[in-house]
């Protein structure tokens, strides 16, 4: 208990500074940015955005990956989850009011980005992180989803999704490194799944014709901590699956930690998955 509090600590004491603030507003404007693409409107030295960042990713509001030799910088909603969901049933709404502004706010814009990227610590085991990735005794309670495969590269995928049965050959395994890192493209939109969900025809023909995303899951043991690093990109720009995946995946991640945590996942409630979020506008 006393480690989570000092992550919260760290959350808030990043979150006080405006430049910081101005920072994550870049994010939030547009995901996946590299140093220099920050500094252009700041007016602070390279090495001053430089440290800053360093904070930011210190508390887990920002998290970085390599793409050859630039370092791309991704704004991290799940801090800022993770105190929503801590507090929120704990004080009135108008007290927190505030935080939900705030994660909102610093959640990704799915309207720009055609990348997400998503960064938690949970207190397990790299083996046991990775069974509750692939394991439908796992996958069903927190995500309510189960997978069929083999789990190496190139192996298919069936999705079961909603009593939907989801087949297609694309949707495959594409790096399986167990305990390590895994990779897989999303799953195709169909008739059943499209009717499962309540979705329409119009919304079906709209998704349905969009670019296959992918998902990549990074596993890291910290002390006694497992870092979980979620990587679901390759959307097209103005991608309605992209907007429809921004509020899930962290209620997603959250509850999967939980249940790791805990023993049990978060409560569901309608529309949490990544792919099943009410699309708005």
């Amino acid at each position: 208990m006393l480690s989570r509090w000092r992550e919260m600590d760290e959350v808030f004491r990043a979150l006080a500074d405006a430049s910081r603030r101005r920072l994550l507003d870049s994010l939030n404007a547009r995901n996946g940015q590299t140093l220099r693409e920050l500094c252009v409107g700041l007016a602070m030295a390279r090495q001053s955005v430089s440290k800053h960042l360093a904070l930011l990713e210190a508390a887990d509001l920002v998290t970085t990956q390599w793409r050859g030799r630039e370092k791309l910088h991704y704004l991290n909603a799940a801090p800022i989850n993770a105190i929503a969901e801590r507090w929120i049933n704990q004080y009135a709404r108008e007290r927190v009011r505030a935080l939900a502004d705030l994660k909102r706010a610093l959640e990704p814009d799915a309207m720009t980005t055609t990348e997400f990227v998503y960064k938690t610590y949970i207190n397990t085991t790299p083996e046991r992180l990775w069974q509750a990735l692939i394991d439908p005794a796992f996958t069903r309670r927190y995500w309510g989803v189960a997978f069929e495969s083999d789990w190496t590269a190139g192996s298919p995928m069936v999705w079961e999704d909603s009593g939907a049965r989801i087949a297609d050959p694309d949707q495959v395994v594409l790096e399986s490194d167990p305990y390590r890192r895994l990779a897989y493209t999303w799953h195709t939109f169909t008739p059943a799944w499209a009717r499962a969900h309540g979705f329409d025809g119009e919304l079906l023909d709209t998704v349905a014709g969009e670019r296959r995303s992918q998902i990549t899951f990074d596993i890291e043991p910290v002390g006694p901590l497992v870092r979980l690093t979620v990587v679901h990109g390759d959307f097209e720009p103005g991608s309605t699956v992209a907007r429809m995946c921004s509020e899930g995946w962290p209620q997603l991640l959250s509850s999967l930690k939980t249940l790791l945590e805990t023993g049990e996942p978060l409560p569901q409630t309608p529309g949490t998955s990544p792919d099943v979020q009410t699309v708005v506008g």
